[in-house]
């Protein structure tokens, strides 16, 4: 890949449009998870400082227009908080009335636009909304790395329209991925959960021929457990994808594959269910699987120890329960003990981090799932494509 264009290759001019990624998870008109947008402080502090007035578009949520329960004011009312400075909220997404508040603000301004998906062009990459937007500044800075796997006009179509450059979480982002890609130290260890193997079926492809060891948990897991025949009880399974993951098992990489010995279960999915202890083959019908167990963790934290090199995508369990949340608080901690390059991609995985206070321990916590999964998987992501135009 080509080396993509930053801030530090152009003279920042007094207007500038970031597109950060903001969809932070909401609860009660207020920020439930502040990660992404601490994570996009940087940037603007730095177009601040270099006297910028600071534009800011993001999408929130999934509305399919708009909608008063993704509104941007809860965002912008936690990124002037923790930003320390006044942030001018409003409810248009471009046009006139953005322009002429980008126009009348004052060096060192922030202004957060209402949530781009209220615009019906924003997900169809629409050239006149990318137009209307890219008339917010005189340069476009996509430092939203989590949306950058999308095609969307916000984040691809302004790129057609204005000078644009990779912000520098964006690029963080890029060189920790690209680093997995590459030639990382051995051995390479990658560490996978989350609730479906559908979602995860081309990252394994992708990276099965590469990596030393691939530990598998999660909800994940019980799809592969019953493509070598085992009982999986009640657990979450994909019988669709049986017979693709048998193939991936019997493969000649299949052996990399390390998938739990032990499961922590319960008689039905709730908080308060009480749990147990099973070996792999004395799950019973009518249990569900809801965390690796003990002997598992164990062998996780052993491989994970003796790699070089360690990605960790997905929870083990249902971590949000504390009686279920022992596996991945120990695949957390081990990868927070690891002196080598720890990567630690999704959401749920980077919360599980954060819940357990160890995000400062590990070498990369990223802001993007499936934008980092899908460069895992060889593609060329939308987002970094478009900028790579404007590269000398």
């Amino acid at each position: 890949m080509s080396r993509l264009p930053t801030l530090d290759d152009v003279d920042i001019p007094r207007h500038v449009l970031v597109r950060a990624d903001l969809n932070v998870p909401l609860d009660g008109g207020r920020v439930d998870d502040d990660f992404r947008i601490v994570a996009s402080l940087p940037t603007i502090e730095q177009l601040r400082a270099a006297g910028a007035v600071v534009t800011v578009c993001s999408h929130l949520g999934r509305p399919k227009g708009p909608d008063p329960a993704f509104r941007m004011d809860p965002v912008a009312t936690r990124l002037s908080e923790l930003g320390g400075f006044p942030v001018t909220k409003l409810d248009v997404v471009a046009g006139d009335e953005a322009e002429q508040a980008v126009a009348e603000a004052d060096p060192g301004q922030v202004i957060l636009l209402e949530n781009t998906r209220f615009e019906p062009g924003e997900t169809k990459n629409d050239p006149e909304l990318s137009e209307r937007l890219a008339r917010l500044g005189e340069l476009f800075v996509l430092d939203a790395f989590g949306s950058a796997h999308r095609a969307h006009a916000s984040t691809v179509g302004v790129a057609e329209h204005v000078l644009s450059v990779g912000g520098p979480l964006l690029l963080a982002e890029v060189e920790a991925f690209g680093r997995l890609l590459g030639a990382p130290d051995t051995p390479y260890v990658v560490v996978l959960g989350g609730a479906k193997v559908s979602d995860k079926l081309g990252v394994i492809g992708s990276l099965l021929p590469k990596v030393d060891r691939m530990l598998i948990g999660g909800g994940m897991c019980f799809t592969l457990l019953a493509a070598q025949g085992r009982e999986v009880g009640d657990s979450l399974l994909e019988p669709d994808r049986i017979e693709e993951v048998r193939a991936i098992l019997i493969g000649e990489n299949g052996s990399k594959i390390v998938l739990p010995s032990d499961l922590v279960v319960a008689d039905r999915l709730e908080e308060g269910a009480a749990p147990s202890v099973v070996g792999i083959d004395e799950l019973a019908p009518g249990s569900v699987g809801l965390d690796i167990g003990p002997t598992t963790a164990d062998r996780f934290a052993s491989e994970i120890a003796a790699a070089a090199t360690v990605f960790w995508n997905g929870p083990m369990g249902v971590f949000e329960w504390e009686p279920f949340s022992g596996g991945t608080r120990r695949v957390a901690e081990s990868m927070a003990d690891h002196p080598g390059y720890t990567v630690v991609g999704g959401g749920d995985s980077v919360a599980a981090v954060r819940q357990f206070g160890l995000e400062e321990k590990v070498s990369h916590l990223s802001t993007g799932g499936g934008a980092g999964l899908e460069m895992l998987e060889g593609a060329t992501l939308p987002g970094v494509a478009a900028l790579q135009r404007w590269a000398s």
